[in-house]
């Protein structure tokens, strides 16, 4: 449950990429979601034969104003529920500031409780300069770079018609006052069941480095709809003890009807 934001996104750290193939990224506009739109994910861990359910997360996207813009202020909610607090609590909320016009963030606000660790992050961007000023100073940035919330709204709305399996989806994330260049692996398209249903999913795979969580490689697999609101479906992945998974139970003011969905539980 630590990292489950994170989870639905899949952060991985790579060599720099050239600049002309961020090119696409910073081009993009929305097509995949409105305002009011709201998601539930449920998170469940596996130390043996059986999942169980140990946590959940909700993306909630709402149309603000924020530096006379207008801004799609999405808050994205994790916690374990409260049988596991005794465990690892968790009280996780991020929350973005997306530039409607452009699907940059404009500020990005991490707020964290994990097992009694805290961490508070405000960070403010100036994407015209190339600067992201954070609760811990002033760092550059490279162009049309993403928080770890706008990134997964940003994913989106990526045309992955362009792209053939295998193909690599590179672009930039600022986390932690420290720039990562990312990427995804499109690894086409199948069915996929999870916990709401049965449905037709785009399926792509992080790179994720080794570390306390999660292995190093291409373990971790990610499905979205596949429809016009690409919305995330589940997250499969092993981790240092068993294994986690991470699937949509519920969902409010999608943009489109739910095509991809061929059958619910």
């Amino acid at each position: 449950m630590r990292y489950v934001l994170l989870l639905l996104f899949g952060l991985t750290v790579i060599p720099p990429v050239k600049a002309q193939q961020r090119t696409d990224f910073c081009s993009i506009r929305n097509t995949s979601f409105n305002a009011g739109e709201s998601i539930t994910f449920k998170v469940y861990y596996n130390l043996g034969k059986l999942f169980v359910g140990a946590g959940e997360a909700t993306f909630n996207c709402q149309l603000e104003k924020f530096a006379g813009r207008d801004v799609y202020h999405v808050i994205g909610d994790g916690k374990t529920f409260r049988t596991y607090d005794w465990i690892f609590k968790v009280r996780d909320r991020y929350e973005s500031f997306i530039d409607t016009a452009t699907m940059q963030p404009l500020k990005f606000l991490r707020n964290v409780n994990e097992g009694g660790y805290k961490i508070y992050n405000n960070v403010v961007f100036n994407q015209a300069q190339h600067q992201a000023t954070s609760t811990n100073g002033t760092f550059s940035v490279p162009p049309c770079v993403q928080d770890v919330i706008s990134a997964i709204y940003y994913a989106r709305n990526i045309d992955f018609s362009k792209y053939n399996p295998g193909d690599k989806i590179p672009f930039a994330m600022f986390l932690d006052d420290q720039v990562y260049d990312i990427y995804i692996r499109y690894m086409g398209k199948e069915e996929v069941s999870t916990r709401f249903g049965k449905f037709r999913a785009i399926k792509f795979k992080p790179l994720l480095i080794k570390g306390t969580i999660f292995e190093g490689g291409e373990k971790m697999t990610v499905w979205v709809s596949d429809d016009a609101n690409k919305v995330p479906l589940r997250v499969d992945s092993p981790i240092s003890v068993g294994s986690i998974k991470v699937d949509m139970v519920d969902y409010k003011n999608l943009r489109y009807d739910f095509t991809s969905l061929l059958d619910k539980r």
